[in-house]
């Protein structure tokens, strides 16, 4: 097998410059090395002088048929969100959401709206974003009290879920093989807790997010010794959309079949998502994958192309869940009870 090229980065933007950034939108002047787009293991120096593994991305990783399974078991998961925080981006007034809606105290990317009866939103919400985890959450007081749980759209796709594990468990074969003692560590941890993890990985959890940019954030709530795992699965033609840690000046155009392990805890985002001309007149001719009411105004729900990316991790906090819960939170059996 050919050696993989490796490359050393250092920081070309402070940590607080970086800070400065969070919640807005990351363009390709950011990149200081052309875009990844080929096998490549990447490292930066730390503070101490220490070199530390920042990505190493593989290219046609996943199998045509890899590609097949995840499509064909979970392209309809990722549903509308309005809670991804800094990574939806910051609030555009003029969206055809938020245009329905009046808002007030809107900040950066947040904001709370009047209803109905003209008194302000105890809620700050987001930009509604194709964004939705599978797999296990642990207890949630966000709203109304949840327990260890798996997600309610598991539940309520759990033939499916269960059908499209082989897709996922590829995920983790690549990410055991890269990063062998994240990989490690990280399944010492999720086997603690073996009732709410994803059968065979390392993982307790898939976010699975469609045609959404990410703006400038840092992943939080994920195990904090283990490694992002990420994957696209495409469908019609796009440009862009490199997933960037602009610190760095890195960018890599993950793609269909494509494979990436990054550190998630470095600030990262997404470029600009687009379409030429050429790519507009393929994707009118392609069959509509979804049957979208446009008018809803989710971000994204307008494209005729496709872009799902799967983000696989460990939550953090699945360790303090109790080792026995109610079979009905771990099945398809409770989701008509459980929201």
């Amino acid at each position: 097998m050919p050696r993989i090229k490796k490359l050393i980065v250092e920081k070309v933007l402070t940590d607080e410059e970086m800070k400065l950034l969070k919640g807005q939108f990351i363009d390709e002047s950011y990149m200081k090395y052309p875009v990844v787009q080929k096998n490549l293991d990447v490292y930066y120096i730390d503070e101490e002088g220490n070199e530390k593994l920042l990505l190493k991305y593989r290219k046609n990783a996943l199998s045509d048929n890899d590609i097949k399974l995840g499509w064909n078991c979970y392209k309809d998961l990722a549903k509308p969100s309005r809670g991804r925080g800094a990574s939806a981006g910051p609030i555009d007034s003029e969206n055809t959401y938020w245009k329905k809606r009046n808002l007030v105290k809107t900040n950066k990317w947040s904001t709370s709206y009047l209803k109905p009866d003209g008194t302000p939103s105890k809620m700050r919400v987001n930009n509604q974003v194709f964004s939705n985890p599978i797999g296990f959450f642990a207890e949630n007081n966000n709203f109304c009290k949840l327990p260890c749980r798996l997600t309610h759209f598991t539940r309520t796709n759990f033939d499916k879920y269960n059908e499209g594990l082989p897709f996922l468990q590829k995920i983790d074969s690549m990410y055991k093989k890269l990063t062998p003692d994240c990989h490690e560590k990280q399944l010492c941890r999720a086997n603690k807790k073996p009732h709410l993890k994803i059968k065979d990985t390392a993982f307790s959890t898939i976010t699975i997010n469609r045609n959404f940019r990410t703006a400038l954030h840092r992943d939080a709530g994920d195990f904090s010794e283990g490694f992002g795992n990420l994957t696209v699965i495409e469908r019609g033609k796009y440009q862009g959309g490199y997933t960037i840690l602009p610190q760095f000046g890195i960018a890599v155009d993950v793609r269909n079949n494509d494979y990436l392990a990054m550190d998630v805890h470095q600030w990262h985002s997404n470029t600009e998502i687009y379409e030429t001309d050429e790519d507009k007149k393929y994707n009118l001719s392609i069959p509509k994958a979804y049957k979208d009411n446009i008018e809803v105004g989710t971000i994204g729900i307008d494209k005729l192309y496709t872009r799902l990316t799967f983000v696989c991790y460990l939550r953090e906090n699945l360790i303090n869940c109790p080792d026995n819960i109610d079979p009905r939170f771990l099945t398809k059996s409770g989701h008509n009870k459980i929201k």
